[in-house]
């Protein structure tokens, strides 16, 4: 654990929003978004090779505007609840993904990330070496498939932003809400996609728009992963966890170029966000910068976290994340 002087204490002062800031973050975000979009459909009577080159940045600035949604779940973005409630909910038409239902699921990950004893919900599943060796051959075999690069980085966010998320079966327990919230999105997106072919047509809306949200939804399942699925990321017992360590130990710093870090607003930050999850997205820098020992903490490159695709266990008695050939020798 890092030891800076009452470092919970110093964030608070980076939690306030920028009303003026926020409004400067959302045009960045959907203006170019909106303007790739265009140019993507005009690019389609010069030939697709372009309009799908084109997609790798129209999906990244949607990623962009997931963040911004990200922050509003957390109440970050702005002062006002409703106004984080209801811009959240209008981007979440646009990201295909539920504000209330996600932000509930979200919020429990923040509550339990990294403790072995509440996994579950709003994570990865992830599987210790003793509890994959105890399980039958099949299942096995299915927990292998599901940690595979294609099913985890392509099949696994296709399903979850275009079906998971559009029937929350897995949340029925949990009353109304979140089929309240589905629901709502849902129409609304039907009616958005029923706008967007009135004008363009149904080939060329989805020509256009569905290579973006299927690249968009892999480079966020990328970051989710690697913000955790880390070799010396940490994973503990209930009666071993707490906020501050899970944070600074069982998240990620991923060390992008500028460029990167700003499309992504900013969460590969990620340990210093899950200290404080109410700091906006644009003051994490400034953390980074006043803080700089964080720097070291939980740092990964983008070669290092290549690396990281090929792991899929936890060892509790290495302590850290291990690939499957791993439990075999053990």
């Amino acid at each position: 654990m890092i030891h800076l002087p009452d470092l919970t204490r110093a964030l608070l002062r980076y939690r306030e929003p920028d009303l003026w800031r926020a409004l400067f973050e959302v045009c960045v975000t959907a203006m170019p978004l909106g303007l790739l979009w265009l140019l993507m459909w005009l690019s389609l009577d010069v030939g697709y090779w372009l309009t799908l080159l084109l997609a790798i940045p129209t999906a990244g600035f949607m990623v962009r505007l997931f963040i911004i949604q990200h922050d509003c779940g957390h109440g970050a973005f702005f002062q006002q609840r409703a106004a984080n409630a209801w811009l959240g909910r209008v981007l979440g038409v646009l990201t295909l993904t539920p504000y209330e239902y996600w932000k509930r699921n979200h919020a429990i990950h923040h509550a339990t990330s990294n403790n072995l004893d509440r996994r579950g919900i709003g994570d990865i599943d992830t599987l210790t070496v003793d509890e994959y060796r105890g399980r039958s051959l099949w299942s096995r075999f299915l927990y292998r498939c599901y940690r595979s690069a294609p099913v985890m980085f392509v099949i696994g966010p296709a399903y979850m932003f275009f079906l998971q998320h559009r029937l929350p079966f897995h949340q029925w327990r949990d009353g109304w809400g979140p089929w309240i919230s589905t629901m709502a999105t849902n129409a609304a997106i039907a009616a958005t996609a029923a706008g967007m072919i009135w004008l363009v047509g149904l080939g060329p809306f989805l020509m256009v728009h569905l290579p973006v949200m299927l690249l968009a939804a892999s480079m966020g399942v990328w970051l989710f992963y690697v913000q955790h699925q880390f070799e010396n990321t940490v994973w503990v017992r209930t009666g071993s966890w707490a906020h501050q360590d899970a944070a600074l130990l069982g998240s990620s710093y991923y060390d992008l170029p500028a460029f990167l870090h700003w499309i992504t607003g900013y969460i590969g930050i990620h340990h210093i966000h899950h200290l404080n999850s109410r700091i906006p997205y644009y003051r994490l820098p400034g953390v980074l910068r006043d803080f700089p020992e964080l720097k070291t903490v939980g740092r990964l490159t983008i070669l290092e976290s290549i690396r990281t695709a090929r792991l899929a266990l936890w060892c509790e008695r290495q302590k850290k994340m291990i690939p499957f050939k791993g439990a075999l020798s053990q």
